[in-house]
Order: C-alpha cells, then structure tokens, then sequence
C-alpha cells in the first residue's frame, strides 16, 4: 500500500475519533433548566439527564451528614428534597432561606442528587425602598477667610 494511502486512513481515523469525542462531550455536558413543579412530568430520557433546579432553601430543613448535606428546596408551594456529596464546599451565602440553584440527576426515588450548588447573595444587599442614599465621604468643610478652616486651625502653606 502506497505511503499517500497510509497517510489518508490514518488522517481518516483521527478526524472520526475526534469527533466522536467532541460529540460525547457535548451530550454529556448539556444540562437543562427545569422548574420544581416540572420534575414530576418528566419521563423518559429526560428523567434521567443531568439537570438545574431553582429554589428557596427551607428554613430548618438543612442537615450535615457524614459525607453529604442534605436539604429542601422550595418553589411555588413544591417542594424538592437533595442531597449533595460533591467535592466542593457549599457557599458562604448557603443558609436557610437562601435562593440555590442545585445542578445533578433526579434519582428514581425523587431524591435530586446534586454535583454541584450554587446560593445566591442573601437580600441583605439589596437596597432597601425608600431610604436616602448613604454616602461614606467626608463632609466638604468651607475655608474661612485668613486662612483658617472652619473649625478654626490654620492652614499652612504649600511651599511649592
């Protein structure tokens, strides 16, 4: 077999083989977004994909288990139990009454497993209504007349 033929099978196998790697890839890495009062309906394949869930962490309902934390998600009257075992420490911002979003696979049980969590920032930053802005600069002190402040120390002279 000529060298030019050798050449071409060879090019051949290592585009398919990197293509099929790239697509296992991508389909492993697709996550869909679903709701809490969606998870119910799904059947099939979808039951099965790797999945984001959005919710409101229960108030009591976090538990620190040997090798996982457990806890509820609340959303819109639903409610969805997970347990995360994921290498990651939680956030700081994780805390009862804390928006997360949980990214994992349903189990037959409906127990969510969850790879990965992610808390948003409490509403203790969030501004509140009505309230006068809060400036921390200084306040602006005129000059008086001969060269003294206000508070009546005198200035000194730049020197320049």
């Amino acid at each position: 077999m000529p060298a030019r033929n050798k050449f071409i099978i060879g090019s051949v196998i290592i585009v398919a083989a990197l293509a099929a790697l790239a697509y296992t890839g991508f389909t492993q890495s697709k996550t869909y977004y679903h709701t809490i009062s969606e998870l119910p309906g799904l059947q099939g394949a979808a039951a099965h994909q790797r999945i984001r869930v959005a919710g409101n962490v229960r108030t009591g309902s976090i538990a620190r288990l040997p090798g996982r934390v457990d806890f509820v998600l609340e959303e819109q009257g639903r409610a969805l139990e997970v347990s995360y075992a994921g290498r990651d420490p939680l956030p700081d911002t994780f805390k009862d009454g804390s928006q997360a979003l949980v990214e994992g696979k349903m189990m037959p049980d409906n127990r969510f497993v969850a790879e990965q969590v992610q808390a948003k920032c409490a509403s203790k930053y969030e501004a509140v209504p009505n309230a006068a802005p809060v400036t921390n600069a200084p306040a602006a002190q005129p000059s008086a007349p001969g060269g003294q402040t206000s508070n009546g120390a005198a200035t000194q002279p730049s020197g320049n």
